[in-house]
């Protein structure tokens, strides 16, 4: 005898992911709108990302206070230094990104160009539309909750075991 278990995969968003001249790139980004942890993981995202920007801000007045040192290279030393420190900037950003967008998220958004400065901003706002999306649904989400797991009575409200 064979059982088989079919999950319900309910309330997904998918979102299609277009280049800069509006063709589809083929990738989609997908959204399990019943997720507990996906408004955790946003919050840990603005949270992460300002902590990246001092980081980096961090870096780059460490690295000033140095003498710097040329010689034969294109780079200078602090200049060679600002740059690596760059690099795990965008590393530790991309991470942050992919802990919303799903492993690989930033990178299917980027189809192809490599990281930028301004790259955490402009993919916050490619999601600002699904923002109120993902608020409404944390609400109902919420709202389910305490309908299944609370008793009512006159003055309070009761979780049940």
């Amino acid at each position: 005898m064979e059982t088989k278990i079919k999950l319900k995969k309910n309330d997904v968003l998918k979102v299609e992911i277009e280049d800069e001249n509006g063709n589809s790139t083929g990738n989609y980004l997908e959204f399990d709108l019943q997720d507990i942890d996906l408004p955790l993981r946003v919050q840990r995202l603005q949270e992460g990302h300002i902590k990246n920007l001092n980081y980096l801000k961090v870096g780059f007045s460490l690295v000033d206070k140095k003498k710097d040192k040329t010689g034969k290279k294109m780079l200078s030393s602090n200049e060679e230094e600002k740059l690596k420190i760059v690099k795990e900037f965008y590393n530790k950003e991309i991470e942050l990104l992919d802990l919303v967008l799903g492993e690989g998220g930033a990178e299917k958004i980027l189809n192809g160009r490599k990281p930028y400065y301004e790259m955490f901003n402009d993919i916050m706002e490619y999601l600002e539309p699904l923002a109120p999306v993902f608020e409404e649904q944390s609400k109902k989400m919420e709202q389910k909750l305490i309908e299944k797991y609370t008793k009512k009575s006159e003055n309070t409200n009761v979780i049940e075991g």
